[in-house]
């Protein structure tokens, strides 16, 4: 074989090789950042629900449990008053 020919040949396997070598490093980090991103995204949208729970749901069901009354103002708005007796109860429980 001409050795200008095997030189080549054997630059090209190199080339080849390192090709190689750069694609897999290539794909293995398109796995990574894709587990990334899910974890990512699973925390931004299942943290506002957990913080919710433990944080707001309390609150919100101490105020629904003190608001017995039906709102008969427009669009079901709670009145000046029923703000009023929200704020009185939630006060009490306060202290």
């Amino acid at each position: 074989m001409d050795p200008e020919i095997k030189r080549q040949l054997e630059e090209i396997h190199a080339l080849s090789k390192d090709n190689h070598r750069m694609l897999r490093a290539i794909r293995r980090y398109q796995w990574a950042s894709f587990f990334a991103r899910i974890i990512i995204w699973t925390i931004v949208l299942l943290l506002p629900l957990y913080l919710y729970q433990q944080y707001l749901y309390p609150i919100v069901s101490k105020f629904s449990a003190a608001s017995t009354t039906t709102t008969s103002n427009l669009f079901g708005l709670p009145t000046s008053v029923d703000i009023q007796k929200l704020i009185n109860s939630y006060k009490a429980g306060q202290q």
